[in-house]
Protein backbone atom coordinates (compact mmCIF):
# COMPACT_ATOMS: atom_id res chain seq x y z
CA UNK A 1 0.00 0.00 0.00
CA UNK A 2 1.06 3.63 -0.75
CA UNK A 3 2.65 5.94 1.54
CA UNK A 4 -0.16 8.78 0.25
CA UNK A 5 -2.95 6.04 1.01
CA UNK A 6 -2.38 5.91 4.28
CA UNK A 7 -2.02 9.38 4.97
CA UNK A 8 -4.91 10.22 3.52
CA UNK A 9 -7.09 7.34 5.02
CA UNK A 10 -7.51 8.39 9.15
CA UNK A 11 -8.39 4.89 9.91
CA UNK A 12 -4.73 3.54 8.39
CA UNK A 13 -2.76 6.34 9.64
CA UNK A 14 -4.08 6.33 13.35
CA UNK A 15 -4.29 2.37 13.35
CA UNK A 16 -0.09 2.49 11.77
CA UNK A 17 0.73 5.16 14.86
CA UNK A 18 -0.91 3.02 17.09
CA UNK A 19 0.83 -0.22 16.08
CA UNK A 20 4.00 1.62 16.38
CA UNK A 21 3.17 3.39 19.65
CA UNK A 22 2.62 -0.28 21.13
CA UNK A 23 5.52 -2.31 19.92
CA UNK A 24 7.11 0.60 21.69
CA UNK A 25 5.18 0.27 24.94
CA UNK A 26 5.72 -3.54 24.82
CA UNK A 27 9.32 -3.13 24.40
CA UNK A 28 9.21 -0.99 27.77
CA UNK A 29 6.92 -3.28 29.46
CA UNK A 30 9.22 -6.12 28.53
CA UNK A 31 12.36 -4.61 29.80
CA UNK A 32 10.81 -4.08 33.29
CA UNK A 33 9.94 -7.86 32.85
CA UNK A 34 6.05 -7.15 32.61
CA UNK A 35 6.21 -10.02 30.01
CA UNK A 36 2.45 -11.47 29.92
CA UNK A 37 0.79 -7.98 29.82
CA UNK A 38 3.02 -7.17 26.97
CA UNK A 39 2.51 -10.41 24.95
CA UNK A 40 -1.41 -10.22 25.12
CA UNK A 41 -1.49 -6.48 24.57
CA UNK A 42 0.68 -6.79 21.20
CA UNK A 43 -1.46 -9.38 19.96
CA UNK A 44 -4.62 -7.45 20.25
CA UNK A 45 -2.88 -3.84 20.05
CA UNK A 46 -1.33 -4.61 16.36
CA UNK A 47 -4.19 -6.56 15.04
CA UNK A 48 -6.49 -3.65 15.11
CA UNK A 49 -4.31 -2.00 12.14
CA UNK A 50 -3.82 -5.10 10.43
CA UNK A 51 -7.40 -5.76 9.77
CA UNK A 52 -8.23 -2.40 8.90
CA UNK A 53 -5.81 -2.49 6.55
CA UNK A 54 -6.66 -6.19 5.42
CA UNK A 55 -10.56 -4.47 5.02
CA UNK A 56 -9.15 -2.27 2.39
CA UNK A 57 -8.82 -5.49 0.39
CA UNK A 58 -12.37 -6.73 1.42
CA UNK A 59 -14.37 -9.14 -0.95
CA UNK A 60 -17.85 -6.97 -0.45
CA UNK A 61 -19.55 -4.60 1.67
CA UNK A 62 -20.72 -7.34 3.94
CA UNK A 63 -16.80 -8.64 4.14
CA UNK A 64 -15.42 -5.02 4.57
CA UNK A 65 -18.06 -4.63 7.92
CA UNK A 66 -16.73 -7.71 9.49
CA UNK A 67 -13.26 -7.27 9.06
CA UNK A 68 -14.08 -3.52 10.70
CA UNK A 69 -15.86 -5.66 13.63
CA UNK A 70 -13.04 -7.72 14.29
CA UNK A 71 -10.84 -4.53 14.84
CA UNK A 72 -13.24 -3.24 17.11
CA UNK A 73 -13.36 -6.38 18.75
CA UNK A 74 -9.80 -6.16 18.95
CA UNK A 75 -9.74 -2.76 19.98
CA UNK A 76 -12.01 -3.37 23.02
CA UNK A 77 -9.26 -6.52 24.02
CA UNK A 78 -6.61 -3.37 23.80
CA UNK A 79 -8.52 -1.51 25.92
CA UNK A 80 -8.44 -3.72 28.67
CA UNK A 81 -5.10 -4.70 29.17
CA UNK A 82 -4.86 -0.86 28.88
CA UNK A 83 -6.65 -0.42 31.61
CA UNK A 84 -4.71 -2.82 34.00
CA UNK A 85 -1.89 -0.87 33.19
CA UNK A 86 -3.16 2.09 33.56
CA UNK A 87 -4.17 0.68 36.95
CA UNK A 88 -1.48 -2.09 37.74
CA UNK A 89 1.37 -1.20 40.09
CA UNK A 90 4.42 -0.21 38.57
CA UNK A 91 3.55 0.00 34.92
CA UNK A 92 4.35 3.05 33.13
CA UNK A 93 2.09 5.88 31.73
CA UNK A 94 -0.28 4.45 29.19
CA UNK A 95 -2.11 7.95 28.73
CA UNK A 96 -1.07 8.71 24.66
CA UNK A 97 -2.24 5.34 24.22
CA UNK A 98 -5.55 5.66 25.63
CA UNK A 99 -6.00 8.75 23.56
CA UNK A 100 -4.85 6.92 20.26
CA UNK A 101 -7.19 4.17 20.95
CA UNK A 102 -9.90 6.31 21.62
CA UNK A 103 -9.77 8.28 18.11
CA UNK A 104 -9.32 4.47 16.69
CA UNK A 105 -12.72 3.24 18.31
CA UNK A 106 -14.61 6.49 17.17
CA UNK A 107 -13.55 5.96 13.76
CA UNK A 108 -14.20 2.05 13.49
CA UNK A 109 -17.88 2.74 14.75
CA UNK A 110 -18.86 5.51 12.76
CA UNK A 111 -17.37 3.81 9.65
CA UNK A 112 -18.66 0.60 10.52
CA UNK A 113 -22.43 2.68 11.23
CA UNK A 114 -22.14 4.39 7.69
CA UNK A 115 -21.36 1.33 6.07
CA UNK A 116 -24.47 -0.69 7.06
CA UNK A 117 -26.28 2.37 6.31
CA UNK A 118 -25.52 2.75 2.90
CA UNK A 119 -27.46 0.39 0.06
Amino acid sequence: MQKEKIENNPLLRTSLEFSLEIINYCELLNSEKKFIVSNQLLRSGTSIGANCFEAQNAESKSDFIHKLKIAAKESDETQYWLILCSVGIGYPDCQKLCKLLLEIQKLLTSIITSSKNKN
